[in-house]
């Protein structure tokens, strides 16, 4: 009779099962991702209303600060972001994660405190300088799943972010009401997003290898080259960009619109955070479905399908004359927005290779946060001169130039020999 294994034989040690290791990663920052978006997302509803608390009183000045303080965020981060994103390949992910978190605590905490709009503008801007939590949550995904489930992942990725910010707004307008202040959702951000830098800390596992001394050399460089001359990426980086501006046009109008709807009633920004969330539900029933068939049918396809149907259901915003109808409007929006930056990201994903993502996302990056800057800035000063309806026309417009572009120049993703 033999003896049996020891349990430190190599035999029997079985090593780690991967496919649990990088589905545990994945739901782990799926998590994550809900409680960072629903506590960034308190504050939509809430920017606009606590203006004339900082001086602001007139309805035009009020439109404009609108899209100048949501814009000066993801205006200053569109530059730092290929920074950060070099970082997060020679560093980690994780820790790129780690600083993001922490530093979106601390100037929410800091607009919390502000007395007039230029201190509170200002914390909101300094705050770009070490954005990028979903960039870095996108690329630390990216570099653990496989291959050929980059549209899955990130379809749920998506669907985490979503359904935080389909929470946020309602409960941040809730607290702003139940409280009667403004600046309490600002700390209650803040603490939050301290939470979520725990949960990061202690259950985030990156499986991460650092670069060698020599494959770092003039690797921003070589990342911009990649960029600039694949047939792909380059489209790609414009699609972000015009995507992201198209939706954002209308994020410092949807309050104001609603106010312009149906007065001042005690609950307006409960109202106001529910129309903000309402696309956030439609983005949850429809996500994880189109990231998964992108995977299925093809990236470019699902992308084509989405900008479509979003430049469709834009257009009766402009023209609703009642909150119930305008939320409806936002529903039917949400259903097709949710899968236009998962699946341009996973098609972004497919095209280099995992050691260059936190790059190549960094860079990508800077599209959608100059896209998420100068939305709200033009849809501010475009609300202000013509009109809160004339903002619903310019998104539905710039959607359906983006199909076009996407149409005539992003090529479909051609199975490689992945391993």
């Amino acid at each position: 009779m033999t003896d049996a294994p020891s349990p430190a034989d190599p035999v029997t040690a079985a090593p780690p099962d991967p496919h649990r290791r990088w589905q545990r990663t994945l739901w782990a920052m799926v998590g994550i991702q809900f409680v960072m978006t629903g506590s960034i997302t308190f504050l939509s509803p809430i920017i606009p209303l606590m203006l004339p608390d900082l001086g602001v009183t007139s309805v035009q000045a009020i439109d404009l600060w609108s899209g100048i303080i949501t814009g000066s965020t993801p205006f200053v981060a569109a530059f730092a972001a290929p920074v950060w994103g070099r970082l997060a390949d020679r560093q980690g992910r994780k820790l790129a994660l780690l600083r993001s978190s922490c530093a979106i605590a601390v100037f929410t905490a800091l607009m919390g405190l502000a007395t007039n709009v230029w201190t509170f503008f200002g914390a909101r801007a300094v705050m770009g300088l070490f954005a990028g939590f979903s960039s870095a949550a996108i690329a630390l995904v990216a570099s653990q799943v496989p291959e050929r489930r980059l549209g899955y992942a990130l379809g749920w990725l998506a669907t985490g972010q979503l359904v935080g910010s389909l929470i946020g707004p309602v409960i941040g307008g809730a607290l702003a009401d139940l409280t009667g202040s403004y600046r309490i959702p600002f700390y209650a951000t803040a603490l939050i997003t301290l939470l979520a830098l725990g949960l990061v800390w202690l259950i985030v596992d990156e499986q991460f290898t650092p670069p060698t001394s020599g494959t770092g050399r003039g690797s921003m460089r070589g990342a911009f080259g990649l960029l600039t001359s694949s047939t792909a990426l380059l489209p790609l980086f414009l699609v972000l960009l015009m995507a992201q501006f198209s939706v954002r046009t209308v994020q410092p109008v949807v309050s104001l619109f609603v106010q312009e709807l149906i007065g001042n009633p005690p609950h307006l920004a409960t109202l106001a955070g529910f129309a903000f969330s309402i696309t956030g539900l439609a983005d949850l029933i429809s996500s994880p479905f189109l990231g998964k068939r992108s995977d299925v049918i093809g990236y470019r396809r699902v992308l084509l399908i989405c900008l479509a149907g979003a430049a469709i259901t834009s257009a009766p915003q402009a023209f609703v004359d009642s909150y119930p109808a305008f939320v409806a409007a936002r529903f039917a929006v949400g259903l097709f927005i949710g899968g236009i930056l998962p699946t341009a990201n996973a098609l972004i994903g497919r095209s280099v290779a995992r050691e260059h993502r936190g790059s190549i996302y960094g860079m990508t990056a800077s599209a959608t946060f100059l896209g998420n800057s100068l939305g709200p800035i033009i849809g501010g000063a475009i609300g202000a001169s013509l009109g809160l309806r004339a903002v619903f026309v310019i998104t539905t417009l710039l959607l359906v130039a983006n199909l076009i572009w996407v149409w005539f120049t992003v090529p479909e993703y051609r199975e490689r020999d992945d391993t």
